[in-house]
């Protein structure tokens, strides 16, 4: 009697697309040599070198918005892109909106990073006092502007990140702490308001992933694929303090923002 053959087992269509994306990954994962090399020739920025490349944006997007926004020879073309026109104006509005999500993942590595959580969080709140009026004279020209500077939003995206990890155990204080918080931030007004501050949260729950924090930045922050680009220098960072070391190196970074805001105002009323 002849035998007669098994059929041939047949796979579903959706274990053949599993195998298949398990092989290209196989292949496009960095093996440890590659990761070695990719460490030492693209991760290349430390914390201070993050932290420079931030206030010269910031200071780039302060300048245009605050004076040379009536300039007209800032809003002379430069060039064209299909129909859209490019001006000076435009290009340094552009570079700043790159400022704030570094900002906030440096305040992530901050939390991250500092021996006295208390203590960072009170610079904070200090000097989001301190920059207020500096921020409300170079913006309105009086002491009163109806937006808060935006230590308010990094402080209270720092006080989310504090209420994250204390109650991570409670989660039912988690959300209060986490909803009072936002609508502190709604009534606040400060720069970049309850987005900046649910960003900062993003950014801190996918600390380890950067790919990840840029699709948030492109899809939260008003700026949106502008604050991806953001995420370029940051993938170059390698973990590394830098050269910001002992106290007035590390307090030029709070003193710089409300200082730069006070020079734009006196520049601009000469």
């Amino acid at each position: 009697m002849t035998d007669i053959p098994a059929p041939e087992k047949q796979h579903c269509p959706l274990t053949r697309v599993k195998t298949t994306l398990g092989n290209i990954a196989a292949k496009i994962t960095p093996d440890a040599a590659q990761r070695q090399w990719i460490s030492r020739h693209w991760h290349i920025l430390d914390g201070s070198c993050i932290k420079l490349l931030a206030i010269i944006l910031m200071t780039v997007d302060h300048t245009a918005g605050l004076l040379f926004w009536h300039n007209p020879s800032f809003h002379t073309p430069l060039l064209t892109l299909g129909s859209h026109p490019i001006t000076a104006y435009a290009l340094m509005r552009l570079l700043g909106r790159l400022a704030f999500p570094i900002f906030a993942f440096l305040l992530v590595e901050g939390y991250r990073h500092t021996h006295n959580r208390v203590k960072y969080g009170r610079n904070l709140f200090l000097f989001a006092l301190i920059s207020e009026i500096p921020w409300n004279i170079a913006h309105s020209g009086t002491l009163l502007y109806p937006v808060q500077n935006v230590f308010f939003t990094l402080f209270l995206g720092y006080l989310g990140i504090c209420a994250l990890e204390h109650f991570k155990k409670r989660p039912t204080r988690m959300a209060v702490s986490l909803i009072s918080l936002l609508v502190v931030s709604i009534l606040l007004r400060a720069d970049y308001g309850c987005i900046g501050y649910g960003f900062i949260l993003a950014l801190y729950a996918l600390r380890n992933n950067t790919v990840l924090q840029a699709v948030v930045g492109c899809c939260i922050l008003p700026s949106r694929w502008i604050a991806g680009l953001a995420f370029i220098p940051l993938s170059m960072y390698n973990g590394k303090r830098g050269f910001v070391k002992g106290l007035f190196a590390k307090y030029f970074f709070y003193v710089y923002y409300p200082l730069h805001l006070l020079v734009i105002y006196l520049i601009r009323t000469l």
